[in-house]
């Protein structure tokens, strides 16, 4: 099994900029596309930021030109660069890995980390 492990989350003031990590525990981005989700309280897992086995990009219309999915396969590190960031970016922000055949095909998800945007 892939495990994903995020962080980088934590408390910001609006305007502010963070930088979530996602390390695999092993060389797999590559081959696969990835993704940033989010959830907030009360809302249902959206879709923020995608990235596919060849770089190429997509972002959520409420955060585009603010947010920028990235990766380093040398590293098996995903990364989301977030700025201006604003209250409603609050949420607990998770990385996905979608293997879609062989014996491990499923979906993969970190632990999550939290990120608040609050004065």
């Amino acid at each position: 099994q892939v495990q994903l492990v995020e962080s980088g989350g934590g408390l910001v003031q609006p305007g502010g900029s963070l930088r979530l990590s996602c390390a695999a525990s092993e060389s797999i981005f590559g081959a696969y596309s990835m993704a940033w989700w989010r959830q907030a309280p009360g809302n249902e897992r959206e879709l923020v930021a995608y990235i596919n086995s060849g770089g190429s990009t997509s972002y959520a219309a409420s955060v585009k030109g603010r947010f920028a999915i990235s990766k380093d396969n040398a590293k098996n590190t995903l990364y989301l660069q977030m700025s201006s960031l604003k209250a409603e970016d609050s949420a607990v922000y998770y990385c996905h890995l979608n293997i879609p055949v062989g014996v491990r095909r499923g979906d993969y998800w970190g632990q999550g980390t939290q990120v608040t945007v609050s004065s």
